[in-house]
């Protein structure tokens, strides 16, 4: 899955560890997210999305059926 965390997440200026302790997760965690490693849990899409104030939809994107 896809996502904009990083982009979003640098148009406020914040590092990972700030994103971290706003949603209450590891720095590790936002950046396993940020790089596609892990798709975080349904509970932690949504405090992204009440952070980012954006529906999850416009921040996790899902990839098309050839895998782009």
């Amino acid at each position: 899955m896809k996502n904009r965390i990083r982009v979003l997440r640098a148009e406020r200026g914040w590092s990972q560890a700030e994103l971290a302790e706003r949603v209450h997760v590891s720095r590790n965690s936002i950046n396993a997210v940020e790089n596609g490693k892990f798709d975080p849990s349904l509970p932690l899409a949504f405090r992204l999305a009440d952070v980012f104030e954006h529906p999850i939809g416009q921040i996790f994107l899902r990839e098309d059926e050839d895998g782009t």
